[in-house]
């Protein structure tokens, strides 16, 4: 920066040293007309024109001082000392305050929400993130000066955290960047990398994963020769793993070398080669379709005087390679029936679900099969886990681990939005995105009552938060896997900045208008739930999608599930996920159980709230 003359009847951008202690240094950075300037002030020309350097410490000024912040944001950024290689974290916290606003002051304070995290977003965006001080802080003060005239102060403190650090992920890359600590000590830090979980990686082979293969293909049979050969693992310790799983009586044996999934109540389950013929009153009309096997336990547990019914298509007809998996892929089925308040209902599990073209098929064939066989289904629910799409400044807009969205039209009447495609450009992305929508909304209109008298009166018990209970009880005996709710210090929001590396945001605070949450209790969201094997693996598209259609969450693509609801022509459906990471539900498998029951419980509350079936 040179110095220049600046016009003072104009706004400049001014920081001003504000405070400093041994591991913090606080600065203030206010839009304000500067009548003079002295020796201690630098005032930029050039590109950077309008911006003022003040050396000296900022003093209070009409009282200013003891306004307080409309709105702050603290995120931490993990450092490694390249010289003790001991990690630790910085907190960066952002404290707003804002213009009047001229119009719409009944939606103050929901705009400065807005823009705060619009601010947020693009100072910590992964293509430009400030990776030193002199950077960041230039960062928000051109974000200021050009994009933000609404916030006409900001004060950033920059503080060294004691505690110990639990790092998120594998140890650093090579390379460091600089980071100059108010033109003292000058350390050398990096942020830490974040986890490589993205597709396609080589699965390492332990008891658990061998666990999770198996009830991800259940209702499917699988057969040791299938895991090993499809994971490129040893046969023998596959086949030991598998002992060890029937052991703890998780696995049964089947015919032919195949094993599956073993209920904790197999007295229940019966096997047919095809399904019995029901009278009118038994047949039901609503249709619950889950991915996942803890997401079927989590509907089971709602379900009064329940039967299930498996059918192996293929169970004993190889292919002529021998090929088990492949041979049954998408063929078996499994019904459990029961009642849910006034209302028969039948709930599926789809065999595994995910980016592959057999796999969307399997999903889309057993939907087809689902609806050809209860031909008196008029509404389908789709319940299970997700990704959520943080708020990071709005605490009323904020979705948590552990909360529920119900898939709800915003912006437009999609419910479900597929993104098929995305183009990079200088403006960001662009989409090529199908849209799903009923042509009856009565679900979500119950789903808007729920929220909404929940809301009015916080203190109250949802109704979700009974069925909750109640389940948790009803799957006190599954030993695996385990529905309790994990730790609310586990709900960990991380933002990605580019080149695996991340930082920590915290979860926004209650201000004195929002609707605190009752602890405990999943707080109900409605808006669209999005997903495409793209958005899956950049942070930034997912980010970007989500803002351009209003989606509150993502799931790991259910689109030919949908397009199988649509073709068999059922006017009323539903996506119910509950909340256990924030992409797109597979990632944290700790809160996948809780997850799973709480949006159990949330479809529950709506099915309750339904007229009762008249087709009987």
């Amino acid at each position: 920066m040179t110095e220049s003359s600046y016009p003072v009847d104009q706004e400049q951008v001014m920081m001003t040293p504000k405070g400093k202690t041994a591991n913090s240094t606080t600065i203030l950075i206010e839009r304000k007309k500067v009548q003079k300037t002295n020796d201690k002030m630098h005032v930029a020309g050039g590109e950077h024109t309008g911006i003022i350097i003040n050396k000296e410490a900022a003093t209070a000024e009409n009282g200013d001082a003891c306004i307080p912040a409309q709105l702050s944001l603290m995120f931490k950024v993990f450092l490694i000392s390249a010289s003790t290689k001991k990690h630790t974290q910085e907190a960066r916290t952002l404290r707003f305050w804002f213009a009047t606003l001229s119009s719409q002051e009944d939606s103050c304070e929901e705009r400065q929400a807005a823009v705060a995290q619009d601010f947020f977003r693009e100072l910590v965006s992964p293509r430009e993130f400030p990776r030193d001080y002199v950077g960041f802080i230039k960062k928000i003060m051109k974000l200021m000066q050009h994009s933000y005239l609404d916030i006409s102060k900001l004060e950033v403190e920059l503080k060294i955290l004691e505690e110990p650090v639990e790092v998120p992920s594998r140890p650093p890359k090579p390379g460091y960047c600089r980071i100059d600590l108010d033109n003292g000590c000058v350390p050398f830090f990096r942020a830490v990398s974040s986890e490589e979980n993205s597709l396609g990686n080589l699965q390492i082979l332990s008891q658990e994963k061998v666990l999770e293969i198996i009830e991800s293909a259940y209702p499917n049979p699988v057969t040791i020769q299938d895991v090993a050969k499809g994971n490129n693992w040893d046969e023998e310790e596959v086949a030991h793993h598998f002992s060890n799983l029937q052991s703890r009586q998780l696995v049964k044996a089947m015919e032919h070398g195949a094993f599956t999934r073993q209920q904790s109540q197999d007295t229940q389950v019966t096997i047919v080669k095809q399904m019995p013929t029901m009278a009118s009153a038994k047949q039901p009309t609503i249709a619950i379709i889950t991915a996942q096997y803890c997401e079927k336990l989590a509907v089971d547990a709602m379900i009064e005087n329940k039967e299930t019914f498996v059918r192996y298509t293929t169970v004993g007809s190889p292919s002529p390679t021998g090929d088990y998996g492949k041979a049954r892929f998408g063929e078996s089925n499994v019904y459990t029936l029961g009642n849910i308040g006034a209302h028969r209902i039948v709930c599926t599990k789809l065999p595994t679900v995910g980016h592959t073209r057999e796999a969307m098929t399997a999903a889309g064939n057993t939907t087809t099969r689902l609806l050809g066989t209860f031909q008196k289904v008029d509404f389908v629910f789709l319940v299970g886990v997700g990704g959520g799409v943080p708020h990071y400044t709005d605490y009323n807009k904020h979705v948590r681990l552990g909360d529920v969205v119900v898939s709800c039209p915003t912006r437009n009447k999609s419910i479900y939005l597929y993104c098929e495609n995305s183009e990079v450009s200088d403006k960001g992305y662009q989409f090529e995105i199908k849209n799903y929508s009923p042509t009856n909304f009565c679900l979500q209109e119950i789903s808007t009552q729920l929220k909404v008298s929940s809301d009015l009166d916080p203190s109250a018990t949802p109704p979700w938060l009974k069925y909750l209970r109640e389940g948790l009880r009803t799957l006190s005996s599954q030993k695996e896997p385990d529905f309790n709710p994990p730790s609310s210090d586990s709900d960990k929001l991380y933002m990605s900045i580019g080149e695996r590396d991340l930082i920590e945001v915290a979860h926004p605070v209650p201000q004195d208008n929002s609707i605190k949450r009752q602890e405990g209790c999943p707080r109900i969201h409605l808006g669209p739930v999005a997903a495409g094997r793209q958005v899956v693996k950049d942070d930034r598209l997912r980010q970007q999608l989500a803002t351009q259609v209003g989606a509150l969450a993502f799931d790991c693509e259910f689109d030919s599930v949908i397009e199988s609801i649509l073709g068999n022509c059922k006017d009323s459906f539903v996506s119910i996920r509950g909340i256990s990471d924030y992409k797109d539900g597979t990632r944290r498998k700790e809160w996948q159980p809780y997850a799973s029951l709480a949006a159990a419980s949330v479809m529950k509350s709506i099915i309750c709230g339904m007229e009762a079936p008249t087709n009987v």
